[in-house]
C-alpha cells in the first residue's frame, strides 16, 4: 500500500513541476527591447514606445512576423495602382474620368491605411492616451491628417482650389514604407535571437526513462529530480544530473569550450545539452527547465539582448522632446502659411504642415540601438562571448586598464607534471607506470596528471587490485603485488616509511609536490606547475596595442608570480593578494582616474570582478549564474578577451553611427518640408518624399547594424 501512495505523490509533484515548466517554456512574460523594466503576461505593445514586445525567453513563434508580412505586402499590392492612377494625369493620361479614378484611389489606399496599418494605429493611439510621445505618435499623425483632408476634398469638391490634389498615394505609400520598417526589424530581430534559439536546441526533445517496470520515452519537460534516465552514444543530455551508472566521455565545449571530451563515471557530474561521445550510462536528474546551466546561460543573453545601453536611454529622451518640438513646428508652418501664403493658401500650408509632421518621423530612431545590440550580441554569443547586459558591453569599450588573474587565466589552472626524482634503485619509467596505476581511479587533479603523463609516455598502465583514497592526505593502492602509498610527506610518515631521503630537495618547489612510496620504501618526488597558456604573451602583446594597461593580480608567492611575469612579458604584477586586497587594488586603480576591467576564472575573483568596471568571468562554465561579471567567456581563452573588447568597440561605433543615420535625414528634411525653400526655389515637397527620407533612414539603420555580422 504504502507503494502506491508513493507512487502518487510523484505524480502529483510531476504535474506541479510540468506547470511550471510549461510556463516557464512558453515564456510566458513578454517585455519590451527598449523597456526591460515592462513586463506582461500576454503578447502586445509596450506602452511606452509602442514596440512589439517579446518573449523573455526567444521562441520559434513567428506569428509577428508573418503577420507584418502579410500587411506589408498586401500593402504594396494595393498602393502600387493608387500611385500609378495619382501619377497618371501628370504624364497626361487620364485613363478615366476625373472622379471616378479619384474614388479608386479611396477604396484601394483605405484597406492600406486602416487595415495593413492597423497595429501601428494602435500603437500612435496609444501613445497620445499615455502621453509617452513616440515615433508612432508622428506617423499616425501624418498619415492620418493625409487621408482624412483628401476624403473631405474627395466629399465636397467644391472646396478643392485650384492645382491642389488628394493624398491618398501619400497616405498609402508612408504606411507601406512604416510597415516596411516594422517587418525588417522583426526580421532584423528574429535573425539576432538566433544565436539564442540554436543554444535553446541544444537539448533534445524526449528523454529515455529508466523505471522498475522497463524504459519508456518520456518529454524532457515531463522529467522531475530524480529520475533516472539512461544516455545512448552520440545523444544530447536532456537535463543536468550525476551519472549511477556506466561509464562514457562527454564533449563539454559548449559549456566549457575545452574541446577535449571529458571522462565521466558513477558520481561525475553531466550538464544539459552537452553530447555524449562514447559509452551508454544511466543518470540521475538534479536539475530540470530553467535550472539547467544551459538554460541559466540562455536567460543571460536573453536578458542582456533586452537590457538598455545607457547610451539608448539618450534616444529615448530625445524622442521624447523631438515630438512635441516638431509638431510645434508642423503648427507655425500652418500657421506661418495661412497669414502669409499664396492664392490657395490653405492647400499649400496643409501640405507643408502634414510634410514636417511625416519627414520628422524618426522611425529609424528606435532601431538604432536595439538593432545594432542585438546583431552584435548575437554574433558576440556564436564566438563564446555572452554578454550579460548592454551596460556592460559600453563600459568595456571604454576600459584602459585590465588585471588579469593569474591562475585559470595566464595559465592553464591545471597542474602538469613537470619532473620526477626517482631514489635508490628505482626506475622512472617504472615508478610512473606504478604511480599511473595507482592513481587511475583517483579524481584529484594531481592524480589526473600522472596518468595524462603516463599516457602521453605511451606507458602500459597497469591493474589496480585495490585502492583506498584518504581525504586531504594521499591514497594507498596494491598495483602488480606492489603496495603503492602516495601523498604528502606528513602521510608517508604516518604510515611509517622512512622520509629521510626526501629531505635533501629544495623545499622552495614552486607549484606541487607528492611523494611516492613503494612496499614502505620512499621511492620518488612528483613535481607539478600550472603551465602557461600558449596564447597568453601574443594577447598581452595585442591588449597593449589596444591601449590597455596590463597587470597581473596573484594569491601566488612572488616568485612564481615573478617567473611568469618575466615569461609573458608584463611589467606590472602583485602577487600574494587575498580576494579582498584584489578587490581594493581595483579601488586605488579607479581613484586614479583608470576604467578598470577584470579578467578571472572563478570564484576568487567575483569581489574584484564585481568592483571593475567591466568584469569579465572566464569560461566558469556552471557558475554562470553566480558570477557578478558583466561578460563572460564561455571557451575559457585569453584571445576571448581581446575579441570582447574588439567587439564592444565595434558596437558603440556602429550605435553612433545610426544615432546619426537616423537624426541626418529628419533635420535635414525639415527645413524642406516647412516650404522654407518655397519662396526662393518654388520648391515645396510632397510627403512622399518625405515618406521615402524616413524610410531610408531605417534602411541605413539596419543595414549598418548588420554590418556586424562579419
Amino acid at each position: 500500500m504504502s507503494d502506491c501512495c508513493h507512487h502518487h505523490h510523484g505524480h502529483d509533484q510531476r504535474g506541479l513541476a510540468n506547470a511550471a515548466v510549461a510556463s516557464a517554456a512558453e515564456g510566458s512574460l513578454y517585455t519590451c527591447p527598449m523597456h526591460p523594466e515592462i513586463l506582461k503576461e500576454a503578447p502586445g505593445d509596450c506602452p511606452k514606445c509602442g514596440m512589439a514586445l517579446e518573449p523573455l525567453i526567444p521562441t520559434d513563434d513567428d506569428s509577428e512576423l508573418r503577420s507584418l508580412a502579410r500587411r506589408f505586402w498586401l500593402s504594396v499590392i494595393l498602393s502600387f495602382p493608387v500611385v500609378m492612377l495619382a501619377m497618371a494625369p501628370m504624364v497626361g493620361m487620364t485613363l478615366f474620368h476625373d472622379p471616378l479614378t479619384e474614388w479608386l484611389q479611396f477604396l484601394l489606399s483605405l484597406p492600406v491605411v486602416l487595415w495593413c496599418g492597423g497595429p501601428i494605429w494602435v500603437k500612435g493611439l496609444r501613445s497620445f492616451g499615455s502621453g509617452h510621445l513616440n515615433m508612432f505618435s508622428l506617423i499616425v499623425l501624418g498619415t492620418g491628417t493625409a487621408f482624412l483632408y483628401s476624403v473631405v476634398l474627395l466629399l465636397f469638391p467644391s472646396l478643392v482650389i485650384h492645382g491642389s490634389g488628394l493624398y491618398f498615394e501619400a497616405s498609402a505609400v508612408i504606411m507601406t514604407l512604416v510597415l516596411m520598417g516594422q517587418w525588417l526589424e522583426a526580421k532584423g530581430r528574429s535573425t539576432a535571437g538566433m544565436a539564442l534559439r540554436e543554444l535553446l536546441n541544444l537539448t533534445p526533445p524526449i528523454a529515455r526513462l529508466v523505471e522498475p517496470s522497463g524504459e519508456r520515452e518520456v518529454t524532457v519537460e515531463s522529467l522531475r529530480l530524480g529520475d533516472r534516465v539512461r544516455i545512448l552514444p552520440g545523444e544530447k543530455l536532456p537535463s543536468d544530473g550525476e551519472v549511477i551508472e556506466g561509464w562514457s566521455s562527454i564533449d563539454e565545449s559548449m559549456l566549457t569550450g575545452e574541446p577535449l571530451p571529458v571522462e565521466k563515471s558513477a558520481g561525475s557530474m553531466v550538464s544539459a545539452g552537452t553530447l555524449n561521445s562514447s559509452g551508454s550510462f544511466v543518470m540521475n536528474v538534479t536539475r530540470i527547465g530553467n535550472e539547467t546551466a544551459l538554460s541559466r546561460i540562455i536567460m543571460l543573453v536573453a536578458q542582456a539582448q533586452r537590457s538598455q545601453a545607457p547610451i539608448q536611454q539618450l534616444a529615448d529622451r530625445v524622442a521624447a522632446v523631438f515630438v512635441p518640438v516638431v509638431l510645434l513646428i508642423s503648427v507655425i508652418t500652418f500657421a506661418v502659411w495661412m497669414l502669409a501664403g499664396p492664392e490657395h493658401r490653405l492647400f499649400v500650408a496643409i501640405t507643408a504642415a502634414v510634410s514636417v509632421i511625416m519627414i520628422a518621423c524618426p522611425c529609424a530612431l528606435g532601431l538604432a540601438t536595439p538593432m545594432a545590440l542585438m546583431v552584435g550580441m548575437g554574433r558576440a554569443a556564436s564566438h563564446g562571448i555572452l554578454v550579460r547586459s548592454a551596460e556592460a558591453l559600453q563600459r568595456l569599450a571604454t576600459v584602459n586598464l585590465i588585471a588579469l588573474d593569474k591562475t585559470g587565466t595566464l595559465t592553464e589552472g591545471k597542474p602538469s607534471l613537470v619532473a620526477i626524482h626517482a631514489f635508490g634503485t628505482f626506475d622512472e619509467q617504472r615508478l610512473l607506470a606504478l604511480a599511473a596505476g595507482a592513481e587511475l581511479g583517483s579524481e584529484h587533479p594531481l592524480a589526473r596528471s600522472i596518468v595524462t603523463h603516463a599516457h602521453h609516455q605511451l606507458i602500459e598502465i597497469p591493474k589496480v587490485i585495490s585502492f583506498q583514497s584518504f581525504a586531504g592526505g594521499g591514497i594507498e593502492a596494491l598495483v602488480e603485488n606492489e603496495r603503492i602509498l602516495m601523498g604528502t610527506m606528513k602521510f608517508l610518515v604516518e604510515r611509517g616509511v622512512d622520509t629521510s631521503p626526501f629531505a635533501l630537495m629544495s623545499s622552495d618547489i614552486p607549484g606541487g609536490l607528492v611523494a611516492m612510496a613503494v612496499n614502505e620504501m620512499a621511492a620518488a618526488i612528483f613535481l607539478f606547475q600550472d603551465t602557461i597558456r600558449p596564447s597568453a604573451k601574443k594577447l598581452i602583446a595585442e591588449l597593449r596595442d589596444l591601449g590597455v594597461r596590463v597587470v597581473m593580480l596573484t594569491g601566488d608567492r612572488a616568485s612564481t608570480a615573478a617567473a611568469v611575469a618575466e615569461e609573458l612579458g608584463i611589467p606590472e604584477y602583485r602577487a600574494g593578494l587575498s580576494p579582498e586586497a584584489k578587490a581594493r587594488e581595483f579601488a586605488q586603480w579607479k581613484a586614479l582616474g583608470f576604467r578598470t576591467a577584470m579578467a578571472g576564472d572563478g570564484i576568487n575573483d567575483s569581489p574584484s570582478l564585481a568592483v571593475a568596471d567591466a568584469s569579465i568571468a572566464m569560461g566558469a562554465g556552471s557558475d554562470i549564474a553566480k558570477e557578478t561579471a558583466g561578460i563572460i567567456l564561455l571557451r575559457p581563452s585569453l584571445a576571448g578577451i581581446v575579441d570582447s573588447i574588439r567587439l564592444s568597440r565595434r558596437i558603440l561605433r556602429i550605435i553612433r553611427e545610426n544615432l546619426i543615420f537616423a537624426f541626418a535625414y529628419n533635420i535635414l528634411g525639415i527645413p524642406i518640408a516647412s516650404g522654407m525653400l518655397y519662396p526662393l526655389f518654388g520648391i515645396l515637397l510632397s510627403p512622399m518624399i518625405a515618406a521615402a527620407a524616413m524610410s531610408l533612414s531605417s534602411v541605413s539603420v539596419i543595414a549598418n547594424s548588420l554590418r556586424l555580422r562579419k
